[in-house]
């Protein structure tokens, strides 16, 4: 089946016109459409995951994510961000604070409780077998990330609904609906691990200067308000894992710079 072919019958249900060309990601494809003079983007999940993650964007509701206009089966279709501003643009030119804040509003709307109950979850603690895996074969630098993962993980704080993939290009300009998310996870737990996510971006090639980790951890921190330290401890659980992550796909390069964060850390709490 051809990409045109795939999209052809979602079209058809709610009446939509192609108006932009197909994104291709791993985990589904993407199309900008408009439904008569409303701008959207019409998402097909491609495996389970991104199924899961669609069933998350419906029950947020519009409230600190993208509004969900029509939702059926591994179809789902929400508003398209028009505006022109970027967090990661932010980020890279002179405006990394003011990104920071306004991811951590965006997850401070989705960490709220919701009046009805959310779709199936997963628990954050199985999220980290890869850095299990990592820990044993290369001990180092992952065991103590994992050391310090299963600590956090066994004293819980502040359990909610996570995004689970909370960065920069994940906050997107609505214009006047603000700053929403997309792309959502499907897992609960401590809301520090999306906060460290935040500072681990491993898209930021400023991610490993120490002055920009520092700096982020008291703006992150204050703004969320979160222990500086724990905070600190996610931040060095998180850039481990995500630096197993990027050891499974060979990504070798990614996987070092994600070392790096999580040594800076390391010697941020031994300091």
């Amino acid at each position: 089946m051809t990409v045109a072919e795939r999209f052809e019958p979602w079209l058809k249900r709610w009446s939509l016109i192609a108006d932009g060309a197909p994104i291709i990601t791993p985990g589904s494809r993407l199309l900008p459409v408009r439904m008569g003079d409303t701008p959207a983007m019409l998402k097909l999940a491609e495996d389970a995951e991104e199924k899961y993650g669609n069933l998350l964007m419906t029950w947020w509701d519009g409230e600190g994510a993208a509004r969900v206009l029509a939702h059926h089966g591994d179809g789902l279709l929400m508003e398209r961000a028009m505006g022109q501003r970027s967090l990661m643009h932010m980020a890279l030119n002179g405006e990394d604070d003011e990104a920071s804040r306004i991811l951590c509003t965006a997850l401070k709307r989705l960490h709220t409780p919701r009046a009805t109950p959310p779709p199936p979850l997963v628990e954050l603690a199985p999220w980290f077998a890869s850095l299990r895996s990592a820990a044993a074969q290369h001990a180092g630098l992952y065991a103590l990330c994992l050391q310090t993962a299963e600590a956090l993980l066994a004293t819980p704080q502040d359990v909610v609904v996570l995004h689970g993939d909370m960065h920069h290009d994940n906050v997107l300009d609505f214009g006047v609906r603000g700053w929403l998310a997309i792309d959502p996870k499907r897992v609960r737990g401590e809301r520090g691990y999306d906060y460290a996510n935040l500072i681990c971006n491993p898209d930021l090639p400023t991610a490993t200067d120490p002055k920009r980790l520092r700096r982020q951890l008291e703006v992150i921190s204050d703004a969320a308000g979160l222990d500086r330290q724990r905070l600190l401890q996610w931040v060095l659980a998180f850039a481990g894992l995500s630096a197993a992550w990027f050891l499974e796909d060979d990504a070798l390069e990614q996987a070092s710079g994600q070392l790096k964060v999580a040594q800076i850390a390391a010697s941020m709490l031994d300091g």
